[in-house]
This record gives C-alpha cells, sequence and structure tokens, in this order.
C-alpha cells in the first residue's frame, strides 16, 4: 500500500491564515480520495511559511472495482421515460435487463465500473482542490488563470512503496507535479528531490527547514524562557503571538535585544502592546519589579555575528516606536494634570456611540446615574460608583488609546491614578469592560462591579429600544457578550439583583430619552404597556415630566408599540444566555427551564442555585425516580380534570385513605411540606429539594397498592385530591413537567 507526499510551495503565506490551510488541504484531499474510493491509514497536514505539506500513509494503490444495479421504470413505459433511464446509465436498450415483478416488466441496469489506479485519482482531486482551495484572499500572477493566496512555484505529488517512489502524472496551469522541493530561502537556496515522507523530513531539517509548526513554536518558547532565565528575567507568555511568529519563520533564531533607558518607565503594556503590534516582539519582564526591560525577536536565519547585526536593526527601529509612545504618554499625562480626566473626556461629546443612542458623553452620562442606583446593591458608595463611571471612558479621547485601541480601560487605570482618585476608582476604569469573554476574569472590587454593570445594561436595553437585536450568527454590537458579561458578574459576586426592574428603570430612561420626537401621549402609552415597578415609577413621572431635561432622542414615532414587549424579550434573551453557560457547567436546559418556570426567575443568583439543587437532586435515584412519580401523578390528574370538568385541588382528607400506602402518603406529604415550606422561604433549594425526594418511596408505594379510579366516587375524589397535593407541593419548588424523561 504506498504512501502519498504533497507539498504546495509558494511565496510566504501570511501567518494568521496557515493552520487553517494545513487544515483545508488535508481535508479536501482525503475526502476526494475516499469519495473516489481510496481508503487510506492515516494523513497529517504541516505548514511552514511557504509550503503546505499532506502525507497520507496506507493508500490504496486502485479504487475498487464497483457494481451497482439501477431499477428503471416498466419496460412498456412512455419512449421518453426509457431513453432518460438509459442516458442517466450510460447504457443501451440491449444493456439493461428485464425483469418480472409483481407489478409487470420492469428494465434493471446492472453497471460496473473499474477500478482506476491511485495516481490517476490523486491528480484529479490534487487539481481540484488548487483551483477551488478555500483562501480568505488570493491573487492571481502572471497569464494563468490560477488563484492562490501568494504565487504557487511548485507541485511536489510522490507516491512511495516498497518497490520505490514514482512522481504523479499532473500539471496545473503550466505547474507540472514533480519530486523536487527547495529548503531555507537564504540558509540553504536551490532544489533537491525526495523520495518519501520521512525523506523529505530530514532533508528538510538538513536545509534549515523545521516543517512542523508545534515544534518551531516549541523551539522559539524553550529558548526564549532559557535566554530571559539566563538574566534572571522572565518572558510574558503570550499565546497568540507565539503561533503567529512560529508561523513568519522556518529556521527560528531566538535573539534577546535591549529596550533603551529612556523607555523602562513606559507602563508595561504600553511596551507589550507597542512591541507586539508593530515588531512581533515578546516582552522579557523583570520578576522584582515588574517592569519590562529586554525584548525576544525570532529571526528566520543563523549569521556570522550572531545575530548582532540583526539585533542592532530591530533595537534602532524600537526606540523609534517607543519615541512615539513616549510621545503619546507625556502628553496625555499633561493633560490629565492641566484638566482632569473629565477634561480629557471632553471631545467624546463629538463621539458618536450610535445615531439612535446619541453621543459618548451622553452614554457616560446614563451610565454614572445607573451605577449610582446600582452602587447599594453591589456594596459600593454611590458618590464612588458615580465618578469612576464619569471617568471611566476618558480614556478614549487619549492619543494612547487612538493609537493602540486594545489599551482601553488600561490606560484608564494609570491617568485616573495620575489624577489623583482613590478608593477602587482607577481601579474600575481598568475592569467596568470585564469579562469580555467566558475565560475572562470577573471583576469583584464593589464600585468596578457597579461600573460594569451599569455599562452593560445602558448597552442592552439601549439597543433593544430601538431594535437592534442579534439575529442568527449576526451580533455586530456584541450584545450577547454584554448578556453574559453581566450573567457572570451577577453569578460571581452573588448579587441579588431584580433584572426586570432594571430593564424597567433602563427602558423608562430612554423612553424619557425619546421626548423631542415622540409625544406625550404616546409616552403615557408606553409607562403603561411597560407595567413599571412602584420603585421605579416615581422615577419615570419625573423624567417624563422633564421634558427639557432630555438627553438625545431616538427619533422614531409608535413608540409605545414598538417597546411593548422589550422588559420581557430581554429577559428571555438572558435565559437563552444563561442556559449556554449553564450548559458548559453541565446542568441540562430542561432543568433551567424548570427554574425558570417559577416565581423571580429575574434574579439569575436565585436562579441559579435553584437548578443546581434540583440537578443534584435528579442525578440521585431517588430524585430521578420521584420526577417519574410526579408525571404519573400530573398526567392521571389531568387527564381525570379534563373528563370530570373540574379542577381537583380543595385538599385531601386522610380520614378517606382506605390503604396503609395511601395513609403512608400522607403523613410523607404533611413531613415534606413542613420541610419544603420553611426551606423554600430561607430560599434553601437543597433542603427542599432533598425533602421533595423522600417522597419517593411513598409515591411508589401508592401507585402499586391504590387504585385511583375506585368505585367509590368520595374514595375517587380523595385520591386524585392526593395527586393535587403531590402536584403542588412538587411545583413549589420547580416545575418538574418541563423536566425530559
Amino acid at each position: 500500500m504506498p504512501d502519498l507526499l504533497i507539498e504546495l510551495f509558494s511565496e510566504e503565506i501570511p501567518a494568521r491564515m496557515q493552520k487553517r490551510a494545513g487544515e483545508d488541504l488535508q481535508k479536501l484531499v482525503t475526502n476526494g480520495l475516499v469519495e473516489a474510493g481510496l481508503t487510506y491509514a492515516s494523513a497529517a497536514a504541516f505548514t511552514t511559511p511557504r509550503r503546505l505539506t499532506l502525507t497520507v500513509e496506507g493508500l490504496l494503490d486502485q479504487s475498487p472495482t464497483t457494481r451497482e444495479e439501477r431499477k428503471g421504470p416498466k419496460a412498456d413505459a412512455p419512449e421518453k421515460a426509457i431513453e432518460g433511464f438509459l442516458r442517466g446509465a450510460g447504457l443501451t436498450r440491449d444493456q439493461v435487463e428485464e425483469r418480472e415483478t409483481p407489478k409487470g416488466n420492469v428494465l434493471f441496469a446492472v453497471i460496473e465500473k473499474p477500478g482506476r489506479p491511485a495516481a490517476e485519482i490523486i491528480a484529479e482531486v490534487l487539481e481540484a482542490t488548487i483551483r477551488n482551495f478555500p483562501w480568505p484572499k488570493s491573487m492571481r500572477w502572471g497569464s494563468a488563470p490560477l488563484k492562490w493566496v501568494r504565487p504557487l512555484h511548485s507541485i511536489l505529488c510522490i507516491l512511495t512503496d516498497e518497490a520505490g517512489h514514482s512522481v504523479v502524472p499532473g500539471e496545473v496551469d503550466g505547474i507540472t507535479f514533480g519530486d523536487t522541493t527547495e529548503g531555507h530561502r537564504f540558509m540553504a537556496p536551490g532544489r533537491f528531490p525526495v523520495t518519501s515522507f520521512d525523506d523529505y523530513s530530514a532533508k528538510l531539517t538538513r536545509a534549515h527547514v523545521v516543517l512542523d509548526a508545534s515544534e518551531r513554536a516549541d523551539t522559539i518558547w524553550n529558548d526564549a524562557t532559557n535566554a530571559a532565565f539566563a538574566n534572571g528575567l522572565e518572558v510574558v507568555e503570550d499565546k497568540g503571538l507565539l503561533a503567529e511568529v512560529a508561523g513568519l519563520v522556518e529556521w527560528p533564531v531566538v535573539l534577546m535585544g535591549k529596550i533603551g533607558d529612556d523607555f523602562l518607565d513606559l507602563p508595561p503594556e504600553v511596551l507589550q502592546t507597542s512591541m507586539k503590534e508593530h515588531q512581533k516582539f515578546f516582552s522579557v519582564r523583570n520578576p522584582k519589579t515588574g517592569r519590562i526591560e529586554r525584548f525576544i525577536t525570532v529571526a528566520n536565519r543563523e549569521t556570522a555575528d550572531n545575530g548582532v547585526t540583526i539585533l542592532a536593526g530591530n533595537e534602532k527601529v524600537l526606540s523609534a516606536r517607543l519615541a512615539d509612545a513616549k510621545f503619546f504618554w507625556e502628553n496625555d499625562l499633561r493633560t490629565v494634570r492641566e484638566v482632569g480626566l473629565e477634561g480629557m473626556a471632553k471631545p467624546l461629546a463629538d463621539v458618536t456611540f450610535h445615531n439612535k443612542l446619541g453621543s459618548q458623553a451622553e452614554r457616560v452620562a446614563r451610565i454614572e446615574a445607573l451605577a449610582r442606583e446600582l452602587a447599594p446593591v453591589v456594596g459600593a458608595k454611590p458618590d464612588l460608583a458615580a465618578e469612576a463611571a464619569r471617568i471611566a471612558k476618558a480614556d478614549l479621547a487619549s492619543e494612547m488609546v487612538y493609537e493602540f485601541p486594545e489599551l482601553q480601560g488600561i490606560m484608564g487605570k494609570y491617568y485616573a491614578e495620575a489624577a489623583g482618585h482613590n478608593d477602587g476608582v482607577p481601579e474600575a476604569c481598568e475592569e467596568h469592560y470585564s469579562p469580555l469573554g467566558p475565560s475572562d476574569d470577573v471583576p469583584t472590587a464593589p464600585v468596578s462591579v457597579a461600573v460594569a454593570l451599569a455599562d452593560k445594561l445602558d448597552t442592552l436595553t439601549g439597543f433593544w429600544a430601538i431594535e437592534e437585536k442579534p439575529t442568527g450568527s449576526k451580533d455586530p454590537y456584541a450584545l450577547r457578550r454584554a448578556a453574559l458579561g453581566i450573567i457572570r458578574l451577577v453569578l460571581d459576586n452573588k448579587l441579588a439583583l431584580a433584572l426586570k426592574n432594571a430593564f424597567a428603570a433602563r427602558i423608562g430612561l430612554h423612553v424619557a430619552m425619546l421626548a423631542e420626537s415622540t409625544s406625550s401621549d404616546e409616552c403615557e402609552d408606553l409607562e403603561k404597556n411597560l407595567r413599571l415597578d412602584a420603585d421605579f415609577q416615581s422615577k419615570f413621572d419625573a423624567i417624563k415630566a422633564d421634558r427639557e431635561g432630555v438627553l438625545h432622542s431616538f427619533g422614531f414615532n409608535d413608540v409605545g408599540s414598538k417597546t411593548l414587549p422589550l422588559a420581557s424579550d430581554l429577559l428571555a434573551f438572558f435565559h437563552d444566555r444563561l442556559k449556554v453557560y449553564l450548559r458548559d457547567q453541565g446542568i441540562r436546559h430542561d432543568i433551567i427551564d424548570a427554574c425558570i418556570a417559577m416565581p423571580n426567575n429575574d434574579d439569575l443568583t436565585l436562579l441559579v442555585k435553584r437548578a443546581r439543587a434540583l440537578s443534584e437532586t435528579l442525578a440521585t435515584d431517588d430524585g430521578e425516580n420521584l420526577t417519574q412519580g410526579f408525571k404519573r401523578a400530573n398526567n392521571i390528574l389531568t387527564q381525570a380534570e379534563e373528563a370530570d370538568g373540574v379542577e381537583y385541588s380543595y385538599g385531601a382528607d386522610i380520614k378517606f385513605a382506605e390503604e396503609p400506602q395511601e395513609t403512608a402518603l400522607f403523613e410523607a406529604l404533611d413531613t415534606a411540606e413542613a420541610k419544603i415550606a420553611p426551606a423554600m422561604k430561607e430560599q434553601d433549594f437543597a433542603a427542599a429539594m432533598s425533602a421533595m425526594a423522600t417522597l419517593r418511596g411513598p409515591i411508589d408505594a401508592f401507585f402499586e397498592a391504590v387504585q385511583i379510579n375506585a368505585d367509590n366516587q368520595t374514595v375517587r375524589r380523595n385520591r386524585l385530591n392526593l395527586l393535587s397535593r403531590i402536584r403542588t407541593l412538587c411545583l413549589s419548588v420547580a416545575d418538574l413537567t418541563k423536566v425530559e424523561g
């Protein structure tokens, strides 16, 4: 069984495209081979800046002969139907069989396809792969129609078995398949032949090419950390940069250079970002001081002077880059000292956040008001929360963040410290964007939590108000991320926050902002539709009355009809995000649904506490069997109520019990109810569900020994009312009708 080796050799492939390209090459080629009947034992793809390589082991030397039988129309079918069948089968009338069937004589075609040599199939599959390769961006060069990410120079395609190797005959737009490749561009120029993958890999290594990207990355990291350790320093870990640099070199040579003394006092994040974005340098930190003092660069070749010239050039270019960063830093500090962060933030009044949601300055004003309201809920001082919210976005107007947008928040902390803010305000400037993703750290400082919640709540309610919701895979304003951020802030900090009230308050504010283009009648209609809680009614009245104090006009009419479902729709959106979040933690969606159906489902901490307790209970035998017993009771009761046209919820009486198991169930329900009611009042869901699980045995015994539909109607009604007690008691803990199975 031969082995296949393919190499597509080109000019430098962008590092960000290499991994996906290797995967696509393997998928397209192997899928094409299998579809043509060529199976294989294993396959692996490799990438370097100048080549995509695929090795396929244990390939069949030819595809198997296939025999296919097709049933056609009846022998006396219209001529056009028969002609179509023959055309599809590729046969003539005398080549098909006529067989007798219960439905009459029917035509059958037996199509035999002889096996084809592997080389013939490979040539077709590889040409199709190259011509249809899914590059994110591609180019054409010369007069050939072929498109590739960069000019394609050669195609290596060989089959190797015990007898030796052979070149697969083929070509693509004048590039003929061969058995040669090239080594390192500078250290080993020129082509050389290969006979197998092992020969190919060994010769590339001798030609200063490390074929495996993970091996290049390991080499870079090991050499970099060793060089730093030798100088009492440490490399700042950056897996993304490591993967990118490994895609820029074929023969990695690690060099460590110095940063000029004039730049060592810049914030470490500034140095790290500038070196990473502009030069692809790794930062080297002094673990004692936290300062970035050196850098690691990765050359693509060895030199006679051991990289001295390369380092000198890199240090010169880096000094120019860092001089710009230092200029921005000093200018920003001067602005902060002269006018403070609020003065720095003044240009935000001219920066549009969204054409329907106003400027960044107007948004900051809304966040400040909301942060003040949320402060008592999260344990923060209202004045501090408002102060932090007022300056949290100021660094967006700084020169440093204009140059490096990824430093927003981080620079806000430095500028806040320089301006003399304290008591958690600088930290809130940095942390209020968090968490940005499922693995990002969640702020725990009260001031940071207040501003982070306010920021995300204003974003969500604002975009919901203007009907800019996520649709399908589209979420241009990252609203799903904002919702997940709120969920994690609430849960990680164990906050008791009624989201419905928070949504209502925000919607009330956004409605007031519509005043310039909305009539008073429409505002009143909307107020009725929103059904604002009493806590927020006075605030809404005050905002509505202050028509002069409107922050911004949204610019659309029919407000009442458009915002009628907003509060409940936004809460449903949160519940969907919560399902995704908890599913990753092993809690089933139906368990979450069973808890969402209960009261106070806008208190996420309470909701998740209930869901986890229910999940743990249902993981036990008692819990699982109790669910079955509940469903049986509920089904019998529901059917009886529909048939009788009455509701059996008037209370069962133990004096009508006839069987010992019936009496035992009465007593078990009394005992469980005595434990469940106070546990639910204290929100001790674990205790409530543990008490509920004890009903498993008595309910099982009851159904085994007792006939519900007794002849005595009094006894029947009493037993149905007993089932109603089971249903009512279980549903007081969670809606078990939502639980599957």
